[in-house]
């Protein structure tokens, strides 16, 4: 009889993208597969869009959109509302998906059959629900092998002491699998001293718990990294790390847009691998003051450059909320735009990434370290300068430049502004200078070894036969 699997990948623009790819996988190899999703209510954010562009373009995944939660109950008192309104957004997270319990528990009762439940990892209390309706449950890690031994390793560097993180200020650290880095380069949420972290923690130990994991990488990219992972007791002290399965790059093939995009007809008036391309994710925004020293820096490298500009974020922006539209002539240096108009391109808020990179005029990337971004770099072959912003994306530079050697760190990122010097340098040197092309080879290995994994018997490809052979056996973890 046909398995059936239910993906879960609650909230987030970087998590949907790459567990749609995942139910392609699932559909190549006869499993029918179900993508529960979470109706985030304001239909003009970053994330309805890609729901929207998600189902378009894959029109033979079936998507089914979860109805709400019943609401939260009323604060008793005025304290209890100032504390609601005070709540961290990652803690909001995971207040809205363990809401959602109920409206999944009652989709996967309706469901004939369900031979497992994926999970994303802010979904781990829908672990709950796994263990009610005795289903083994997985979890699918959006981003790299090396992230996912550090993490998994928080629960016991930890230990119940949530305040040791903040404490580590800017020494340098060591985890299983990856080389050593400044304490500061982990999120903010386990560096403060806010209220994210207990939650971080406890989702890291849970998903530890689960049958197994799937990663978005693959073996030759993260090798030290993946062996780390399957030394049973380095990553989680004390016992067995899940099975963790290597099944990437899972890359968008691009399209689905209405039609072609203009940046796309101008890239394809320029010469081959001649321009830079910056884009900075679904969340990445600047000051105004940074757009003017990227302005600047882009102007007097003299290279070509297409750049995605988004408009900079007020201190009152609401998480997850739409942004305006960004007004150029407001952003940019006066007269920039005319300037450079014969060998660069601004570009409103979104461009078609993929389909960009994949370009033959495309040569380099500016990117914000974003897993999906960084394999999309990767599988088009294109050397990365890395500008991380958030989230875990520190720790991915380091992995990137130190580790991988597929980018180069554009200084400054953690200070209030990257200087216009440091932009014009660093895009001349990985355009014109021979650290730039060594820097190109290397890449245009990995690109290789990306497409060798991705083969049938390659090394991905295997561990998701694996992963469907443990699936026959699994049980159900507590």
């Amino acid at each position: 009889m046909k398995k059936t699997v239910v993906l879960y990948p609650g909230l987030g623009v970087g998590h949907l993208v790459p567990m749609v790819e995942l139910a392609k996988v699932f559909l190549k190899h006869g499993v029918a597969v179900i993508v529960a999703l979470i109706d985030p209510g304001a239909k003009s954010t970053d994330f309805s869009a890609a729901v929207a562009r998600a189902k378009t373009s894959n029109p033979s995944v079936d998507f089914h959109v979860l109805p709400p939660p019943p609401p939260p109950p009323a604060p008793v008192d005025s304290n209890s509302q100032q504390v609601a309104a005070s709540t961290h957004h990652v803690t909001k997270i995971f207040k809205l998906l363990t809401a959602m319990n109920a409206p999944l528990r009652d989709f996967l009762r309706s469901l004939p059959s369900v031979d497992a439940l994926i999970l994303d990892m802010f979904c781990a209390d829908a672990q709950d629900v796994a263990a009610e309706l005795e289903l083994p449950v997985y979890y699918f890690y959006a981003s790299g092998a090396a992230d996912l031994a550090i993490f998994l390793n928080l629960p016991s560097r930890v230990a119940g002491n949530t305040s040791k993180m903040k404490e580590l200020g800017d020494s340098v650290i060591t985890f299983p699998g990856v080389p050593p880095f400044k304490a500061s380069d982990l999120p903010n949420e386990v560096i403060g001293d806010g209220e994210a972290l207990p939650a971080i923690v406890g989702m890291f130990d849970r998903m530890s718990r689960a049958d197994g994991i799937l990663v978005n990488s693959f073996d030759s990219l993260e090798t030290r990294a993946v062996q780390a992972l399957r030394d049973d007791g380095l990553c989680v002290p004390g016992r067995a790390t899940p099975p963790v399965y290597c099944v990437g790059p899972l890359v968008s093939g691009g399209g689905g847009g209405e039609k072609e995009h203009e940046c796309l007809r101008w890239l394809d008036a320029q010469p081959d691998r001649s321009v830079v391309f910056l884009s900075f994710g679904s969340m990445g925004t600047f000051s105004g003051k940074q757009l003017l020293e990227i302005a600047v820096g882009l102007e007097k490298s003299g290279e070509r450059f297409l750049w995605v500009v988004r408009t900079p974020r007020s201190p009152d922006f609401s998480y997850g909320g739409p942004l305006p539209e960004p007004d150029l002539d407001a952003l940019m240096p006066e007269g920039f735009l005319e300037r450079t108009k014969d060998r660069g391109l601004v570009v409103k808020s979104w461009a078609p990434q993929v389909e960009v990179l994949r370009h033959r005029a495309t040569g380099a990337f500016v990117t914000h370290c974003g897993w999906n971004s960084t394999l999309e770099g990767i599988t088009a072959g294109l050397p990365l300068l890395c500008w991380p912003l958030y989230a875990e994306q520190r720790v991915n530079k380091v992995h990137i430049v130190e580790e991988m050697k597929l980018g180069v760190e554009m200084r400054g990122y953690n200070q209030e502004v990257v200087k216009a010097e440091e932009v014009e340098e660093k895009v001349r040197w990985v355009m014109a200078s021979e650290g730039g092309e060594a820097l190109r080879e290397r890449v245009a290995a990995a690109k290789e070894g990306a497409a060798e994994a991705l083969k049938e018997g390659g090394s991905s490809h295997l561990a998701f036969v694996q992963f469907l052979k443990d699936l026959d056996t699994a049980t159900v973890q507590d």
